[in-house]
């Protein structure tokens, strides 16, 4: 369990944290569904969300897609290895990883490795030419060690608090 300190929730009380934690169940709750469940009416929740989005608590509302119905549903995670680290190339790898489509996640990481990439693909086949043409491009990376995802057991697509 998660616990929030004073110093990580600044001024969230408990109706936030509810707030929160309904959204990240249900981002489509309307103002009225979200008043309801948390026991205050339209104004004060209302408010309450454009607090929690300006102060950087809520960054984004997503849907969820079925991967495996979409043909993309072989994961992988890649422990990218760099020829050498600093700044600057650790901010070009960055860039161009966020400009890659098929990585859905991108970890700086400690360790041996140094970053952490989840990779969507629809097959084998789609994942070897991906790293041949896509990731084995990029002139930084020294090596590339995949783990293959046989199947997802629990994925909550949140964070308990």
């Amino acid at each position: 369990m998660v616990m929030i300190t004073a110093k990580n929730k600044s001024d969230l009380d408990e109706t936030d944290i509810a707030i929160l934690r309904e959204l990240q169940q249900n981002s489509r709750l309307t103002i009225k569904e979200l008043a309801s469940r948390v026991n205050l009416s339209l104004s004060p929740v209302h408010e309450r969300m454009r607090h929690l989005e300006r102060d950087g608590y809520i960054t984004k509302y997503t849907t969820i897609l079925n991967a495996v119905k979409l043909n993309m549903g072989f994961t992988v995670f890649c422990k990218i290895k760099m020829r050498r680290i600093n700044h600057d190339i650790a901010e070009d790898f960055v860039k161009a990883v966020n400009a890659i489509p098929e990585v859905t996640e991108c970890y700086n990481i400690s360790g041996q490795y140094d970053f952490l990439l989840k990779v969507s693909a629809k097959d084998m086949a789609s994942y070897q030419s991906f790293v041949i043409n896509v990731l084995g491009r990029i002139e930084s990376m020294l090596s590339i060690e995949s783990t293959f995802v046989m199947s997802e057991e629990k994925n909550t697509y949140g964070i308990h608090i």
